[in-house]
């Protein structure tokens, strides 16, 4: 088309310009056709990568709705197999704290689903073994990352980063995350302490460079602020995540020599670590400390008393995390998404008023 807009004539058509047929408009990414066709974005997946494993009524419906809405279905298919792996590698701090299970058994689901691999990175903190992984996706031995730490890994590649947060996440807007929002949630806990009738409570956090961690203390100071009560930080400690650090945040707590009457822990292994460092002391919960932990992981019920805690919904974290994943490798135009998950407080038997109100 030319500057002044008028249209090019084509040649032997005695000067009449040509009126294009009418297009449908184009869709940009495959959630997009999932949501046309009324099915999953893993069928979408499926119908076009792999074929053989859906149903002829579902294949034809989705091949119907992909033609109408724009794409070529046989090219779609064919960039989609080009230089993929079919594998995903999902980075994990701690491989043998029970919260991640759950999230791992939701990325596989999506994954099986999808006709992808998972293969597990334990990081342990460790910048050079996230780094490597993040070297297997550059160098085409796998196609994306789910990170579950609150850093991402340099991966020198062109376009958007294949690589989705989970339960953590990063400030980087073009990172996609899904989280719940520990803030609330962990206000949620605290308020519930004070409704009790708590009004000593102690804090054992994670590690300070966690977001998560800083939100959930935010959480609590929020919560004591409502009820207009003093942050002390003599009734807080850092741990890391672990039963040990539970312990010994109690051990700490009761040296120091201040009372208190409940124990907000920003995860349940801590949670329960404090339970045990409670009970070595001649200690009784809830009778004489309230105990509300954070996660829900499977544990949490068994303890004794059981666990009050805030549940996270695990295993769909990593269901949208790979969902996110698959939609950014099958289209690397697809705007990157923060989702907020629910959580909900569980009240067990480790929580109850003071003794002294009652």
């Amino acid at each position: 088309m030319s500057g002044d807009g008028s249209r090019r004539k084509r040649p032997g058509t005695k000067g009449k310009p040509s009126t294009p047929a009418a297009q449908p408009a184009r869709v940009r990414t495959v959630k997009e056709i999932a949501a046309a066709a009324n099915v999953s974005v893993a069928t979408v997946s499926r119908a076009l990568q792999r074929p053989e494993i859906v149903s002829e009524t579902t294949r034809q419906h989705i091949h119907e709705v992909v033609k109408r809405l724009g794409y070529t279905p046989n090219a779609l298919a064919r960039n989609l197999r080009t230089a993929r792996t079919r594998l995903i590698i999902a980075l994990l701090p701690d491989i043998a704290n029970p919260f991640f299970s759950e999230v791992i058994r939701g990325i596989e689901q999506v994954a099986h689903e999808s006709g992808y691999s998972v293969l597990l990175g334990e990081t342990q903190g460790s910048l050079v073994r996230e780094q490597a992984y993040a070297d297997m996706v550059a160098a085409r031995q796998a196609d994306g990352i789910i990170t579950m730490s609150p850093r991402v890994p340099a991966i020198p590649v062109q376009g958007r980063l294949p690589v989705v947060n989970a339960c953590e996440y990063v400030k980087d807007a073009q990172i996609s995350s899904v989280y719940v929002d520990n803030v609330a949630a962990a206000g949620v806990a605290v308020d519930y302490l004070v409704m009790l009738g708590h009004r000593d409570i102690a804090f054992v956090g994670g590690p300070p460079s966690s977001p998560i961690c800083v939100d959930r203390e935010q959480g609590y100071r929020l919560a004591l602020k409502r009820a207009d009560m003093a942050f002390l930080a003599n009734l807080t400690v850092a741990g890391d995540f672990s039963i040990e650090a539970g312990e010994r945040a109690i051990e700490l707590l009761l040296a120091q020599g201040r009372s208190f009457s409940a124990v907000f822990c920003a995860n349940d292994e801590m949670a329960i670590g404090a339970m045990r460092a409670l009970a070595a002391h001649g200690l009784r919960v809830p009778e004489d400390v309230s105990v509300v932990g954070f996660d829900d992981i499977r544990f949490a019920r068994y303890t004794t008393p059981a666990l009050t805690t805030v549940a996270q919904p695990k295993n769909a974290l990593g269901r949208e995390a790979m969902t996110m994943l698959i939609e950014l490798l099958n289209d690397a135009g697809v705007p990157p998404r923060k989702r907020v998950l629910s959580a909900d407080l569980v009240v067990r038997g480790s929580t109850a008023p003071p003794s002294r109100t009652r």
